[in-house]
Parts: C-alpha cells; sequence; structure tokens
C-alpha cells in the first residue's frame, strides 16, 4: 500500500492515528500556520506525486477553522500533483444546514459541499450524515459509512428484554428501524418539532414504552436538548430507563451536565467520529470506528465494493422483525 498516502488535519489526529493502524500504513506529517494576520497555511509533509491521497479532518469545533484547514490541505495536495484525493469527514457538520425552510436563508451544506470540490477533492468518505439528501449537494462520489453496525454490537452482549428501540423524531426512525432490527428489538418514536437550535418540544410518543426500558438513538447529539425533551416524555409515557447512542457525540455546551445527572440515563454510547469532551463521565461508553475508515480507505484504493461492508447491517440482510411499532 506505498501508493496510499494520509494526512490529518489538527481537528482529531487521535482517531486519523487509530485509522493509520489499522490501516497498515504510517500517519505522513503535516504542519498548519497561522500567521500574525489570522490566516492559516498548510503544508504536506510527504510527497504526493500521482499517490491515493486521503484527508482525515472531521468537521468539529471550531469548525470554521476545521473546514478551513481541510481546503487548504485539498488545494496542497492538489497543487503536488496527487493522482486522487478524498476528503475524509467522519462528522460533516454544515450536513444539518440542508433545506430552504425560512426566507432568504443559506443553505450551508451545498455551499461547503462545492467549495470542498472546487478546492479539489475527487471523493469524499463520510459517515451518517444528518440527511440522506446531502450526499446529492456533491458533485463527486460520496462514500457514507453508518456506525450502526458497530453501536449495535455494544448492545448484544446486553439483556434485551423488555427494550423498545426509540428514535428522537419520525424523521430518524427509518434508521432507528435498521437498528432495531439487528437487535431483534421493536421501536417507537417522538414526535418532534424544532423551536431553535437548542430549544425542541415532543408531544407525543408513537409506539408502546410503558413498562420497558428504552435504547435511543439519534445521529448526533449536541446540547442534548432533543434527548432530554425525549426523555421526559419517555417517562410520561411509562418507559422506565433508558441508554442513549448515537454516531456524533459533540456533548456541547451543558450536554455532559445534563446526560451525567439524568436519573433515568443507564449510558450514553457513542463512537470517535469526534474528539471526546474534555470532560467524560463514567456511563460514557466510546466505541472505535477506525476500522470501518480503514477497511473503507482500502476498498477506495482497490477499486472494490463499499456497500459490501454493510451486508447484514441494512434491511435488506438484517433479520425479520414481527411489527414496526409495537
Amino acid at each position: 500500500m506505498r501508493e496510499i498516502v494520509v494526512f490529518s488535519g489538527s481537528s482529531h489526529r487521535a482517531l486519523a492515528e487509530r485509522i493509520c493502524s489499522s490501516l497498515g500504513v504510517p500517519l505522513s506529517p503535516s504542519s498548519t500556520t497561522r500567521f500574525s494576520n489570522d490566516c492559516l497555511q498548510v503544508q504536506l509533509g510527504a510527497n504526493c506525486r500521482q499517490r491515493d491521497v486521503y484527508l482525515i479532518a472531521p468537521l468539529v469545533p471550531p469548525t470554521q477553522e476545521s473546514l478551513m484547514e481541510l481546503l487548504l490541505m485539498i488545494d496542497a495536495a492538489k497543487g503536488a500533483s496527487a493522482a486522487q484525493i478524498t476528503a475524509v469527514m467522519p462528522h460533516f457538520a454544515y450536513a444539518r444546514s440542508d433545506k430552504k425552510d425560512a426566507s432568504r436563508i443559506s443553505m450551508g451544506g451545498r455551499l461547503v459541499a462545492d467549495m470542498i470540490v472546487a478546492a479539489g477533492a475527487h471523493r469524499v468518505l463520510t459517515m451518517t450524515l444528518h440527511a440522506p439528501q446531502v450526499h446529492g449537494f456533491f458533485s463527486v462520489p460520496v462514500d457514507h459509512l453508518t456506525a450502526i453496525g458497530v453501536l449495535a454490537d455494544h448492545f448484544r452482549a446486553d439483556d434485551l428484554r423488555d427494550t423498545v428501540v426509540v428514535s428522537p423524531d419520525l424523521g430518524n426512525a427509518k434508521t432507528a428501524t435498521q437498528f432495531a432490527r439487528l437487535l431483534g428489538l421493536p421501536v417507537a418514536a417522538g414526535s418532534k418539532m424544532r423551536k431553535a437550535d437548542d430549544k425542541v418540544v415532543i408531544d407525543m410518543i408513537v409506539g408502546d414504552v410503558a413498562g420497558k426500558r428504552a435504547i435511543v438513538l439519534d445521529d448526533e447529539i449536541a446540547t442534548g436538548g432533543s434527548i432530554i425533551e425525549l426523555l421526559e416524555r419517555l417517562k410520561d409515557f411509562g418507559c422506565t430507563e433508558a441508554a442513549v447512542a448515537c454516531t456524533h457525540g459533540l456533548f456541547t455546551g451543558k450536554a455532559v451536565e445534563r446526560l451525567s445527572g439524568h436519573p433515568m440515563i443507564s449510558q450514553v454510547v457513542t463512537t470517535d467520529t469526534v474528539p471526546p469532551p474534555a470532560t467524560a463521565w463514567p456511563a460514557l461508553k466510546v466505541r472505535s470506528v477506525a476500522g470501518l475508515f480503514a477497511e473503507a480507505i482500502g476498498r477506495i484504493h482497490a477499486g472494490e465494493s463499499i456497500s459490501s461492508l454493510f451486508d447484514g447491517v441494512d434491511p435488506t440482510h438484517a433479520p425479520p422483525q414481527s411489527a414496526l411499532f409495537n
């Protein structure tokens, strides 16, 4: 695999090192310099000419700096005559800006996709986009990985009797259903209305949760407001306790305080697509997706199928489930 060259941005170097370890290639050096006028400059420290270059850079806070660093890395690889440049974004922050739902509002997801392609990326590798339509914002191939198999593996050893998978909203119910099928569990969903970035209202639970334990599955947890609101409704509907699972555990603002101190939460399970919070707590469990990204990079390099990575995870291969909503 000498033709593969992997660089990391400064946003999550630990994940890049784990990916390279699984892939069996070194993490090549790079440096980011900040000038006195606050401009950034990136220099790649390994030969890229006619190489297959992978730039690992999740868009995490400070998100604008992470994005600018990635764009500069792409530009540097392009200027160094890389044969193929793949932007590896385990977390694509702007995926939430995916629709025009108010007058004169920007669509950051499409704009950032255009910027990444304009900088020179030939391909994008990412995980668990907030909405499927974001995939179509890119005019280059996108390989979209899922972490639900990794998250399901975490719960397989648990006693899952009287357990139900719960989606915070109906929009995420399809993914929650796939996850529930992997564990052989029923699924329920909240009816959510977002009032602001950190304020939601959930007025109904669709499905039977009375007397059951819940596994709440979401794509991303930022401030934790949606999860806390959902837990209050689950309690009202007779749910006894809950485990919380997500792919992207950002845990911004008061999220750690909210989640670590909530009496209904037995554990919070996330992945390492983003750096862990500065303040961890005993109930927080982090599963690595480095192996998935390493396998995907290897398959892209060899021209092999990525979708076959998820045989047994998607609904076609998952075991049957007697009922969607119990």
